[in-house]
């Protein structure tokens, strides 16, 4: 890997920090060369703080280091994309990230999917949502409804119809994450079992 620190005058380049598992952001710093060259040797994220004017391990003073993980250079060779496991919280405000944001897995829609679940069951009017009423019917209901849809899906992959097949598997995997919410779980834990198993 070829890093042209002499770009900028300062030698110095950004380095954009990725937590290797949620693929979230978590903060910016700025390399030069013996600051990667600290990463490398150490597996510790080591920075070259602009404020101090020395090099600054991340979590020297906290604790809370940035394992290295890899290392990637943009097509310009002049800004690094880390990926890091964070050792608890990376800013030094005491936040998941520099952005206030909470470092958690995301699955894109269907976890937006899941917390508008979660939304309906503690706040939404049963005689007005589907998702509240299906809840206050108990688990045994959310079971059953998780296992006619799944029959359905079966019935309709046995058929020609791919319209009908993707409508009962959206019907399917919707009622899926209401059980899993009715046992007290979400997608995470699933996903998790099934990360254990790769091989």
């Amino acid at each position: 890997m070829k890093i042209d620190f002499t770009k900028n005058k300062d030698g110095l380049v950004p380095a954009i920090i990725q937590d290797i598992t949620t693929k979230n952001v978590l903060m910016l710093g700025y390399m030069n060369e013996e600051a990667y060259d600290k990463t490398i040797s150490t597996k510790k994220v080591t920075f070259f703080s602009r404020t101090k004017n020395r090099l600054w391990t991340k979590g020297e003073e906290s604790g809370n280091f940035l394992d290295l993980v890899d290392i990637k250079i943009d097509c310009d060779n002049d800004t690094l994309l880390i990926k890091v496991n964070p050792v608890g919280p990376t800013c030094h405000k005491g936040t998941d990230t520099c952005w206030n944001e909470e470092n958690s897995q995301n699955y894109g829609f269907l976890s937006k999917l899941e917390k508008t679940i979660t939304d309906r069951i503690e706040n939404a009017d049963a005689q007005k949502s589907y998702v509240a009423s299906l809840f206050k019917k108990g688990i045994n209901k959310v079971a059953q409804k998780v296992g006619e849809e799944a029959v359905e899906v079966v019935i309709e992959a046995k058929d020609s119809n791919d319209e009908l097949f993707l409508n009962e598997s959206a019907d399917l995997l919707f009622h899926y994450l209401m059980l899993l919410q009715a046992k007290g779980y979400k997608l995470d834990d699933v996903v998790s079992i099934l990360k254990s198993r790769e091989k």
